[in-house]
């Protein structure tokens, strides 16, 4: 029997940007889309360091996950995409304060552009286990 597959769409986070969902759950797992920096309230970038850019896709990784019913503790697997690979050890330090050990898998790449020009977008495999 095939599982249905679910869009999860909030408020909280941005809206695509393209034909896309938030995140979609099949079963107990959750795929979120890419999460850019942008602030929901006004659908634009985060203006400045990778720092505050880290900290607005998080927080909207965070508020797609929340919106699909878990929590990060929940996240399995993470992809990090960087406009600059010098940044990895800023992103580092706040990325740990947004989950805890034990860390979920990730990988990190630098790539040649993002959309909008952000310098971050973060995506995340979530498993949901519904009692």
């Amino acid at each position: 029997m095939q599982q249905e597959k679910k869009a999860i769409e909030t408020s909280d986070a941005p809206s695509a940007i393209g034909p896309y969902s938030q995140a979609i759950m099949i079963g107990d797992l959750v795929f979120t889309s890419g999460q850019l920096p942008i602030n929901p309230a006004t659908g634009k970038i985060t203006e400045g360091s990778i720092t505050g850019q880290t900290h607005q896709a998080l927080k909207n990784l965070r508020a797609v996950v929340s919106g699909a019913g878990g929590t990060l503790d929940d996240v399995v697997k993470t992809t990090v995409y960087l406009q600059n690979i010098s940044d990895f050890q800023e992103v580092n330090s706040i990325y740990a304060e947004y989950f805890k050990s034990p860390f979920p898998a990730r990988s990190a790449f630098q790539v040649a552009a993002l959309p909008l020009g952000a310098g971050i977008e973060i995506e995340a495999i979530i498993s949901i286990h519904k009692s």
